[in-house]
């Protein structure tokens, strides 16, 4: 794949992504601070997650009280407006970036901010763990083929991974990452061996790495696993305020990162070689082999579900399918009347969209409510 005139895949360099997501604590000063950083340190990207909340979640996920050492607000919406960029705040980071020297992209959380990053014209779109089953949006990201399209996969079963693939194969420019939507991951769930797995199924497709655990070492064993994109949370303050902190590299971990993945980026190994290789390349304090034996356990295609680490993150940013509108018991569902958001409670899977619509709801509902089995007249489920 291509990724702004730069190749991105096998025999060529990996791509290395600082994600700062909202470890900027809602400052724009904070986050070109950590531009200016990311870049320092060598990283080829920086990343951010663009939300339009009305269209994420629900308006009860909205209201639910959020409190805490880590809350900017009284409910979760108040917490996620103060950490949102306006799109005016966007095209200021993108500008300054270019000055910088470094690309700039963003997640795109919701179909909105699809759209906005779409006119931005940033490098690639990501789709993060949290719609990889998101049917509706993975169609809208891979039908924009001038883009490049990166979607990570963890929460997800191995057949969900499956049906990525048939979504974006045929797109120019696709990859697909392994990642395990735990903060941190513990070692023995980070299957590291998912990556040559994914890699042999999924042929026409770059195939990376987004970690979330603790440390360097998994993450530059990836890379001698084949993965050919490394994206990693950056933050400049690891005992700041935020729940994504702990799990991020702070600038002398990124830097260190940095030159591990360019020591070993075009090596060729594979099992225990891999091991053999990280203790003579990274520094004592950065390896351990046990913890090493344990995230490169034999793995099958069985071993990518959603994990009990995992658990927690899914209950709290898991999407469902929602109505868009409200309806009368009768109505016949079209696509526009279906919606994929975070809801409270959870609704159906958004893996269950094309059997959704076209259906008849069995009740009057409303717009927001997420839609259940029993919504769906008929057998269904």
């Amino acid at each position: 794949m291509k990724i702004s005139g730069r190749d991105v895949g096998d025999g060529h360099p990996v791509f290395v992504v600082a994600e700062i997501g909202q470890n900027h604590q809602g400052s724009l000063e904070v986050a070109k601070r950590m531009i200016v950083k990311a870049k320092e340190l060598g990283a080829d990207c920086v990343k951010f997650q663009k939300s339009c909340l009305a269209a994420k979640f629900t308006r009860n996920a909205l209201r639910k009280p959020y409190s805490g050492d880590n809350s900017w607000g009284s409910t979760y919406g108040e917490h996620k407006a103060f950490l949102e960029f306006s799109l005016e705040d966007y095209k200021e980071l993108q500008r300054f970036c270019a000055e910088q020297d470094i690309l700039f992209s963003a997640s795109a959380m919701d179909p909105v901010s699809l759209q906005q990053l779409l006119e931005l014209r940033v490098p690639f779109i990501k789709i993060g763990s949290g719609d990889a089953d998101n049917v509706p949006m993975l169609r809208t990201a891979a039908a924009a083929t001038s883009v490049p399209l990166i979607v990570s996969t963890g929460m997800q079963s191995w057949s969900q991974v499956q049906n990525i693939y048939p979504i974006i194969k045929a797109h120019p420019s696709a990859a697909l990452l392994h990642c395990i939507s735990a903060y941190p991951t513990p070692p023995e769930q980070s299957l590291l061996n998912l990556v040559p797995l994914y890699k042999d199924h999924f042929p026409e497709l770059v195939i990376g790495y987004s970690g979330h655990e603790l440390g360097l070492q998994l993450s530059v064993a990836s890379v001698l696993a084949g993965a050919r994109i490394v994206e990693r949370h950056f933050t400049l303050d690891k005992s700041w305020k935020g729940t994504d902190h702990r799990a991020s590299l702070d600038p002398e971990e990124f830097g260190r990162l940095v030159r591990y993945v360019r020591a070993v980026e075009g090596m060729n190994v594979e099992g225990e070689r891999i091991v053999e290789v990280l203790s003579s390349v990274l520094e004592a304090r950065d390896f351990n082999g046990e913890e090493l034996a344990l995230a490169l356990r034999s793995v099958t295609g069985e071993d990518r579900k959603l994990l009990v680490s995992e658990v927690a993150c899914h209950k709290k940013l898991g999407k469902s399918l929602v109505f868009a509108g409200d309806f009368a018991k009768g109505h016949k569902l079209r696509e526009e009347d279906v919606a994929v958001k975070v809801s409270d409670p959870h609704g159906l899977s958004p893996t269950w969209y094309d059997q959704v619509v076209g259906r008849t709801v069995a009740r009057d509902c409303r717009q927001d409510e997420p839609i259940c089995g029993e919504d769906i007249a008929g057998c269904f489920g």
